[in-house]
Order: C-alpha cells, then structure tokens, then sequence
C-alpha cells in the first residue's frame, strides 16, 4: 500500500489537468459557430421610385408662344450598385404638363393645350460626399445623378417628333437603419436637344436594395 500512495497521489493531481485538456480539444475540435453579421448598408441591385413638380422653360414649339408650363414627373429605376460610390441603373420617366389654348406646339395650329411625354433612358449616379452617423456609419451623402433618354411626346398632332432628353443634377440621400432602404431629394435640370428647352424638376425618391 505504501508504494502504491505516490501514484495515487499523482492522479489525485493529474486528473484536472487531463479533464481540462479534453475539455479544451473539444471545443477547438468543434469550434463556436460564427455570429451571423449583416451589412449596415445593402448595395446591389436596386429598384428607385421618384415623382415631384415638373416645368419647361419654353415648350417645343415651331410657331405661336412657348409659355412656361408647370406639371408632374413620375419615374422608376431599376440599376445597380458599383461600390460604394458608383451606382447605373434603365429608366421609364412621364411627364404631364399644362398648358393653354394658345400653345399650338409643332401642329400648325391643328392641336392645342396639354401635352405628356414618355421618355426611356440610362442614368450615372456618384456618391460625392458622406457623412457618418455616431456608429461611423455613412448614411448620408450628397451625390450628382446624370442621364439622357429618349423622349415620345402625345398627342403626336400636337407634338409628333421624338426628342433626345438629357438631364444633370445635385442630391441627398440617407440610408435608413432598415438596411434595404434609403430615401432621398434631387433637383435635376433638363434640356430636349432638338427643340432647345429647358425645364427642371424636384424630385423626392425612395429606394430598395436588394
């Protein structure tokens, strides 16, 4: 019995050891799962919805007044995200526009008033400046959209030649906490190539990143 006591005495002291060291390698073996993280900011493909007041300077006209006239714009994006900075995206914007019995537009006097114009076409976005929330987030940046189209004008006896739309202007937008979501405010200024006017629009939007 006495020769036996050391070796009891070491495993007394050696059994710790050995559990912790299996406990150990367990874990190692299996490892703990990764926390799942997600992006503060989600860039992608997006979807965009923008609609506000729309004016023209002086309508197309080949005879008679060119009045300023006011109306409404309505356009949806579909693009996607280059980075950071960069984003294109297609396009479909429409237009309404008012105007009186004298503005006879390119018919000759045949048509009259009001006047709508459906105009496809490609847009650049670029991220100029961000501005980081209290998380070091940058949800708010001021940015500059620019894009040309291809502008249908009805009714054709009013106005019934296409014109080339091209347009340019300033932003801001913020990125909600929703991640997908982001909200913003552009003014753009618009020029129909052909028939020499101009016109601008102020543009509240709102966009969904996929």
């Amino acid at each position: 019995m006495k020769v036996l006591a050391p070796f009891a005495l070491c495993a007394t002291f050696l059994l710790p050891v050995v559990a912790g060291a299996q406990e150990t390698s367990s874990s190692v073996a299996t490892g703990d799962r990764p926390a799942v993280t997600f992006d503060e900011i989600e860039r992608g493909v997006y979807f965009s919805v923008l609609g506000g007041p729309s004016f023209m300077v002086n309508p197309p006209a080949s005879q008679g007044p060119r009045p300023f006239s006011t109306g409404q714009m309505a356009q949806v994006e579909l693009g996607l995200d280059l980075g950071e900075r960069l984003s294109l995206g297609l396009f479909i914007m429409g237009t309404v526009n008012r105007a009186g019995s004298d503005y006879v537009g390119n018919s000759q006097g045949a048509a009259s008033g009001d006047f709508s114009t459906v105009v496809p076409g490609a847009v650049l976005r670029a991220h100029l400046v961000g501005f980081a929330d209290n998380q070091e987030v940058k949800r708010t940046w001021i940015y500059a959209r620019a894009g040309a189209g291809y502008a249908m004008f009805t009714p054709k006896k009013l106005l019934p030649d296409s014109d080339i739309l091209v347009f340019a202007g300033p932003g801001v937008e913020y990125y909600t906490r929703l991640r997908h979501f982001s909200v913003g405010l552009e003014v753009t200024g618009n020029y129909l190539v052909s028939a020499g006017t101009f016109g601008f629009a102020v543009a509240p939007n709102i966009r969904y990143a996929f």
